[in-house]
């Protein structure tokens, strides 16, 4: 299965969403790839490093069709993962956005999918639309939408929303997502606003976890761990099992 965390707006919790989700369920022992489709490599900077040389990236698929396979790593207590690399920003000039190149990453995890049948994949994506986000959409059986507790990322909600819906007759199905609240501050009236309006506008495509604002959330990406070996106790930690447990209970999440 293939789970894409995405917003056409940045500063969101998108990636440590990505990797608490996929070191949440690495911790029951479900095999996990993650995948960093995103030049700024914030996901290969806690990995430990973006490669130096692209050819060791994900970017390195793109213009050689190198195979997925070649290009994993590991990372200790999760799993497999492909980290990025800054040249992933040529993707949108140099191989413009036609049906070909738009299948690619699809085509690249289908093979990599026959020699690890059960890895749920997790792919964290850039935060606007192109080229990348479109190869995560189209190569996704499910996305993730985490949405702050703010005016702005509600209406970055919305974007997604209708981009979906568009594009939902080229891919012919409809794309299953969640809309996940995320730096929830509940001692903010404004938060349980933004909530009360998601709610209101997307229903059960809303998640009913909420994951709160927490310093430990905000800090385990500077140590380079995700929520659950920096603070398993804490209250971040607790939000993303929730989460996990509600996805996997609803058969969203397959694993």
């Amino acid at each position: 299965m293939r789970l894409a965390v995405f917003n056409q707006k940045g500063g969101v919790g998108k990636t440590t969403t990505a990797l608490n989700l996929a070191a949440g369920i690495a911790l029951d022992l479900h095999p996990v790839r993650l995948i960093d489709l995103d030049p700024q490599a914030h996901l290969s900077a806690i990995h430990g490093a973006p490669p130096a040389d692209w050819r060791q990236s994900i970017y390195a698929h793109f213009p050689d069709s190198t195979p997925l396979a070649d290009l994993e790593v590991d990372w200790e207590g999760l799993g497999r993962f492909i980290p990025a690399h800054a040249e992933l920003m040529k993707v949108d000039s140099a191989f413009g956005k036609g049906p070909e190149v738009l299948e690619r990453l699809n085509r690249g995890l289908r093979d990599l999918d026959r020699l690890a049948p059960r890895r749920l994949t997790v792919i964290d994506c850039c935060p606007y639309l192109g080229v990348l986000a479109l190869n995560a959409i189209f190569a996704a059986d499910v996305l993730i939408v985490p949405v702050s507790s703010d005016y702005l990322s509600m209406r970055g909600a919305e974007q997604v929303e209708r981009t979906l819906k568009a594009l939902e007759p080229v891919l012919r199905r409809r794309v299953e997502r969640r809309y996940l609240l995320t730096r929830f501050d509940r001692r903010r009236r404004m938060s349980f606003e933004v909530e009360s309006t998601l709610r209101e506008r997307f229903g059960s495509d809303v998640c009913a976890t909420t994951i709160s604002e927490n310093v430990a959330v905000a800090e385990s990406p500077a140590m380079r761990r995700d929520i659950f070996s920096h603070a398993a106790a804490s209250r971040g930690a607790a939000d993303y099992a929730r989460l996990i447990e509600e996805l996997t209970s609803q058969r969203f999440l397959r694993v």
